[in-house]
C-alpha cells in the first residue's frame, strides 16, 4: 500500500514541516497556536484527553503540494484531472487497525475526543476533517468533506446547508421518513480528503477519484452499525445516522473557507452509534481556512477546465484567485480563434457549481498578476458589450453578502468579464509600448562601465546631406523614426533629429497611419480623417 496518513506526517518531520510538541497543551490553545505556526503542529499531551491532536498538515501551499507528491501547484489540477479520468474503485476488506478498539451503545462518547475548537465565536467543538461516506438505494455512493458540531456525548449536527450530493441523499433519505446511514473516517490521508472534495456528478464515487490520485484503490472496510463503509487506515472512524429531523436545528457559527464567520445555520442532527479507532490513535484537526483552501482549489481548476473543454474554448491557463477565498473567482487566459470566443469562455465558466465572478483575458496577459489583469479590464472592456450578468443563479449559502431563509438554498447573480481584445478594434491599438534598442542596451553593462561611441556630428552642410539620404529612404518605404536612428546611426542622434527637421520644414515630411515617417503626398501618406 501506498502512503498512509502516518506516514505523511512522518514526511513531513523529516522536511522541518511538522514539530512535535510533547509539553501539556491546554486543547483551547491549539487552534491559534496552529494559526501562529509556519509548522504543522503535533500536540502528544493535550490536557485531559489520551488521544494527541495533529493540525496544519496542508495549512499551507507547500505542504498540499507535498500531499499530492506533486513538485508544482500546477501539478495538483493534472493529477486530480487524470484520477477523474481513470478513477480507481475502491478496495473493500473485511478489517482494519481502526477496529483495534470499538465503542457502542452508552459507551460512545464524543467528549472523549480531543475535538478542539476554533474561533471565539463557534458553536462549540466541531469535528473539521471527517470524510463522510454514504449511501443511497438509487444514486450510489458519495463522500465529501463535512462539519459537524458536538453537542452531546453521541449527538451532533452536520453541516449540509450547501446544494450537494450528500445534502440531497439526505433529503431523499428524510421523504421516505428514513435516517441516513453514514461514516465519518478521521485521519485520512489527504489523497482521500482531496477526492471527496471534488464535486462529482452523482453516480460517480468520490472514492475512485481518491483512489485515481493516489494511484492504487482506497481500502474500504465494513461498518459494523450502519450499512456503509468506511476508510479502513484511517485513525479514527464514526458510525453514524443523519436523523430525519430536517433542517431545523440551530448550528453554529463556523469560522468559514470565506476567512469570515458565517452565521447561525438550521441542520439536522447525527446520532453517533459507534466509535472506532486504532489503539493509539491520532485526532487530525483541518484548520480553517488556509488547510480547506490549498486543496479545495485544485478541485476548481478541474471543473473550469473541464466546463471550458466541452465548450471548445482553447484555454492557455487558469487563476482561483486567493482574494476570491480559492472558490469564487477565477481569470481564465485563452487564445482567441473566433469573434464570440471570450464570451463563449465566460459562459463555460460560469456553469462551474458555486462559481461567482469570472473575467476572461487574452493569453498577453499575466492572469497571475492582478495589475495586468486590471490593466486588461480598463483597456478592454465595455460595460454595456463586456459584462455579463446572469441574475436568479443558484449560489452557496456560505456568501455573506446573500440575505436567506433558514435551510434554503439561495439565489443570487453571476458575472463574468470579457476583458479580450474586442475583435472589430484594430490590432494596433493594442501595441504595447517596447524601448527602442531593449535587446542590446542592457543597464548590467552601463554599471561595469560600458561606454557608447560617439556618433559623427553634422554642420548644415552634412545636415542637408543626411536629409537627402532619408527622404530617399522613406520614399521607398516608411520608417519609424527609430529605424531611421540606427539606419543611419554613424551620425549622432541630435544630426538625425535636424535632418528630419529640416525635412518637416521644407514641408516634405509626413507619417504613415502607422506613424512611420513617409514622404509627404506620397502614397503611403496618412490622409485626416473625414478628408477626401
Amino acid at each position: 500500500m501506498k502512503e498512509n496518513f502516518r506516514q505523511f506526517l512522518d514526511r513531513l518531520r523529516q522536511v522541518g514541516e511538522l514539530v512535535d510538541l510533547h509539553q501539556p497543551v491546554d486543547i483551547r490553545h491549539i487552534a491559534t497556536l496552529v494559526d501562529q505556526s509556519k509548522t504543522a503542529l503535533f500536540f502528544h499531551n493535550v490536557i485531559g484527553y489520551g488521544v494527541p491532536v495533529v493540525s496544519g498538515i496542508i495549512r499551507s501551499k507547500e505542504r498540499a503540494v507535498m500531499s499530492m507528491g506533486c513538485e508544482t501547484f500546477g501539478e495538483i489540477e493534472k493529477k486530480l484531472a487524470a484520477a477523474i479520468a481513470k478513477p480507481i474503485p475502491p478496495k473493500y476488506v473485511n478489517g482494519s487497525p481502526t477496529r483495534d478498539v470499538v465503542l457502542t451503545g452508552n459507551d460512545v462518547d464524543l467528549f472523549k475526543l480531543p475535538i478542539p475548537m476554533s474561533s471565539i465565536y463557534d458553536g462549540g467543538p466541531m469535528i473539521t476533517a471527517g470524510v463522510v461516506i454514504c449511501k443511497d438505494p438509487e444514486l450510489g455512493f458519495n463522500s465529501g468533506i463535512y462539519r459537524f458540531i458536538v453537542k452531546e456525548k453521541a449527538l451532533t449536527g452536520i453541516d449540509i446547508v450547501t446544494p450537494n450530493n450528500m445534502r440531497l441523499f439526505a433529503q431523499r433519505a428524510f421523504e421516505r421518513k428514513e435516517p441516513l446511514p453514514i461514516s465519518i473516517s478521521i485521519g485520512t490521508h489527504p489523497f482521500e480528503i482531496a477526492g471527496s472534495g471534488f464535486r462529482a456528478p452523482l453516480g460517480v464515487d468520490e472514492m475512485g477519484i481518491a483512489g485515481g490520485l493516489r494511484g492504487e484503490a482506497v481500502q474500504l472496510a465494513p461498518c459494523s452499525t450502519v450499512d456503509v463503509p468506511y476508510i479502513a487506515d484511517a485513525e479514527i472512524v464514526l458510525e453514524a445516522e443523519i436523523l430525519p429531523t430536517g433542517w431545523t436545528w440551530p448550528e453554529g457559527r463556523f469560522g468559514e473557507f470565506t476567512r469570515l464567520m458565517g452565521g447561525l445555520h438550521w441542520n439536522p442532527l447525527v446520532r453517533i452509534k459507534a466509535i472506532a479507532m486504532r489503539k493509539d490513535a491520532v485526532y487530525y484537526n483541518l484548520h480553517m481556512p488556509w488547510e480547506n483552501t490549498w486543496l479545495a482549489a485544485p478541485t476548481r481548476y478541474t471543473a473550469i477546465r473541464q466546463a471550458l473543454k466541452t465548450a471548445n474554448v482553447d484555454v492557455k491557463d487558469i487563476n482561483v484567485t486567493l482574494g476570491g477565498c480559492a472558490f469564487w473567482h477565477a481569470v481564465i487566459s485563452i487564445k482567441k480563434g473566433a469573434a464570440g470566443d471570450g464570451k463563449n469562455a465566460l459562459l463555460a465558466a460560469l456553469s462551474v457549481m458555486d462559481l461567482k465572478h469570472v473575467v476572461v483575458v487574452d493569453d498577453d496577459i499575466d492572469l497571475n498578476n492582478p495589475m495586468d489583469v486590471e490593466w486588461a479590464i480598463a483597456t478592454r472592456v465595455q460595460g454595456d458589450k463586456d459584462i455579463v450578468i446572469v441574475p436568479g443563479a443558484r449560489a452557496k449559502p456560505l456568501d455573506p453578502s446573500l440575505l436567506q431563509g433558514a435551510g434554503v438554498v439561495p439565489i443570487g447573480a453571476k458575472v463574468g468579464i470579457d476583458a479580450t481584445i474586442p475583435e472589430h478594434i484594430p490590432k494596433e491599438h493594442y501595441e504595447r509600448i517596447t524601448y527602442a534598442y531593449a535587446e542590446t542596451a542592457k543597464i548590467d553593462d552601463y554599471v561595469k562601465g560600458k561606454k557608447d561611441a560617439a556618433g559623427q556630428a553634422g554642420d548644415d552642410a552634412a545636415v542637408a546631406k543626411l536629409a537627402a539620404e532619408i527622404l530617399a529612404a522613406i520614399d521607398n518605404e516608411p520608417l519609424y523614426y527609430t529605424d531611421i536612428a540606427e539606419r543611419f546611426s554613424q551620425y549622432d542622434f541630435r544630426t538625425v533629429a535636424r535632418a528630419l527637421g529640416h525635412l518637416h520644414e521644407t514641408e516634405k515630411l509626413w507619417q504613415d497611419p502607422r506613424g512611420k515617417m513617409c514622404v509627404r503626398g506620397s502614397k503611403f501618406a496618412a490622409v485626416l480623417p473625414g478628408k477626401k
